[in-house]
């Protein structure tokens, strides 16, 4: 049976394989179209488990807010040239949509299929990284950012004790600049209180190494080098911690502070719930 250019057509638009593969395989199964398909899909997935060792480092972060539910996606790949491919970028909408409208809480067979296809398709190792889902309460906000071809993505849940303030166009900027800030000081957690004791103990062992290889230090009273560390302690918190760090409008104030701020001018107490910030590789 002689392979004509539709046949070639239809079943590169099924498989996304090249041409040339296509019309090789139609000319094997003598123009069986269920067939070749079949055949395709076996070697593509063959070929992608030979792939699967090769590191995935680039990608793009998918974030999407509906009915207030919020969901970011982390798509992973081999190169920079296919996480800017329309397909892919296609493959982490279509992840977000599937999230948001079937309630997925966390990745699984189904969602990671999805992503083999295109795989199979494309010809390059790719992986579903993460997912996470924030649902808003009646008094809460969810504002989302992007940063660049999505090299990172924010997500932040703002709540205020007057829930009618988030119909303003101020106070929806307002979130929108916290979820930039986000993006650009990635503080490991919202204060103090949700740090890790052991992340704290670990940076006070470390400090205290430092400082007993400092001469300038040496002979210091006890008393000294404990305010000296509790000092540095102090620092190293307000450096990770989003409410004491400098707000990205204004560092001359923190954004505890820049809350309290645009509350009081809006007429309402504002209060970061949580955040989650995906950066592609990280």
């Amino acid at each position: 049976m002689a392979v004509t250019a539709a046949d070639v057509k239809k079943l590169r638009d099924a498989t996304g394989v090249g041409p040339a593969e296509c019309k090789k395989v139609l000319t094997e199964t003598d123009g069986d179209f269920d067939k070749a398909v079949k055949i395709l899909k076996e070697r593509g997935l063959a070929a992608a488990a030979k792939r699967s060792d090769r590191a995935t480092n680039q990608g793009r972060v998918t974030v999407k807010v509906k009915d207030g539910v919020a969901v970011l996606v982390e798509l992973a790949t081999e190169t920079d040239f296919v996480a800017r491919n329309p397909d892919f970028i296609a493959l982490g909408e279509a992840i977000a949509d599937k999230i948001l409208n079937e309630g997925y809480a966390e990745t699984d067979e189904r969602l990671n299929g999805m992503v083999k296809d295109l795989a199979t398709a494309i010809r390059e190792n790719m992986s579903l990284k993460r997912i996470k889902v924030i649902k808003a309460a009646a008094n809460q906000y969810l504002s989302s950012y992007i940063h660049g071809d999505g090299a990172i993505g924010v997500v932040v849940l703002v709540s205020a004790d007057k829930p009618d303030v988030f119909a303003k166009e101020e106070a929806q900027s307002f979130a929108l600049s916290l979820a930039m800030h986000i993006a650009a000081f990635n503080p490991l957690a919202v204060s103090v209180a949700d740090v890790d004791a052991g992340l704290i103990k670990e940076q006070e062992d470390l400090f205290r190494k430092q400082m007993a290889q400092d001469e300038k230090l040496k002979g210091k009273p006890a008393n000294v080098l404990d305010g000296i560390l509790k000092g540095k302690v102090n620092k190293y918190l307000a450096d990770i911690c989003l409410l004491d760090q400098g707000y990205i409008k204004n560092d001359k104030i923190t954004v505890k502070q820049a809350l309290a701020d645009e509350g009081k001018q809006l007429g309402t107490v504002f209060k970061i719930e949580q955040y989650s910030n995906f950066k592609v590789g990280a």
